[in-house]
């Protein structure tokens, strides 16, 4: 702080910490801890990539079209990530219809009415774009060979979204839940950890329901369905007549 010209003494003072900045220094090191021990063993470069989502595509005998990346020549391929979501989404919401390629914004309505749509367009909505009860961005960037703008530029989009979520559930009261599937262990840990950073404080600012990180797509997306599904269940249910 003193470096940046900034002051201090609401941090650190009398030789100690204050409560604010101890309640800092318990989250840095939680946070530490968290991206240390969970996000970075989860990572996958493109070969482990490439190698899960085969794993995972045989397993499941998987029949639907897979989208590619948007490389050229060589580098053609499935997108690795995105096909690992699609498929275990898939699997885990069974008959239920999904949304894997929105061509359209979000959109809420009450009564037929749109009330919000979001700025921009997201990687997947369940079971619409139109009143989800999820939405989800995927950015998987396993042929980047720098920590670009465009990859900057993605998490702050990520940020918008969910400060137009919150707007709409605290002056609606509608939620609507948001993820964040992210790979490439190159490029966000080698290169962006500090936008890693970033990521675990917008999920306790509210603004990301939870950043799902690599491989950990495996067991996280069998579990956060079966909340989608308990939720489109409470969503539908009809009204009981009134006496």
């Amino acid at each position: 702080m003193a470096e940046l010209g900034l002051k201090s003494d609401h941090l650190f003072s009398h030789g100690e910490h204050t409560p604010l900045g101890g309640l800092l220094m318990d989250y840095f090191t939680y946070r530490a801890k968290a991206l240390n021990e969970v996000v970075r063993p989860n990572l996958m470069d493109k070969d482990s990539a490439k190698a899960l989502f085969e794993e995972v595509h045989a397993r499941l005998d998987y029949k639907g079209d897979i989208p590619m990346n948007k490389q050229k020549a060589e580098k053609k391929a499935p997108a690795f990530l995105t096909g690992l979501v699609q498929m275990l989404v898939s699997e885990s919401i069974g008959q239920h219809p999904c949304n894997f390629d929105p061509r359209h914004l979000t959109s809420v309505t009450v009564n037929g009415l749109p009330i919000r749509t979001l700025a921009r367009r997201v990687d997947g909505a369940f079971p619409s774009v139109i009143n989800p009860v999820a939405i989800w961005e995927i950015k998987e960037y396993y042929y980047t060979t720098t920590f670009g703008s465009r990859v900057a530029d993605g998490v702050y989009e990520t940020l918008l979204d969910g400060m137009e979520l919150e707007e709409l559930q605290a002056s609606e009261k509608i939620e609507v839940k948001h993820y964040l599937f992210l790979d490439d262990r190159y490029t966000w840990w080698d290169c962006g950890r500090s936008y890693l950073c970033r990521i675990v404080d917008m999920m306790h600012m509210g603004y990301v329901d939870e950043a799902i990180f690599g491989r950990e797509v495996v067991t996280a997306i069998p579990r956060i369905t079966k909340d989608w599904l308990e939720k489109l269940a409470a969503k539908t249910e009809p009204t009981p007549p009134t006496a």
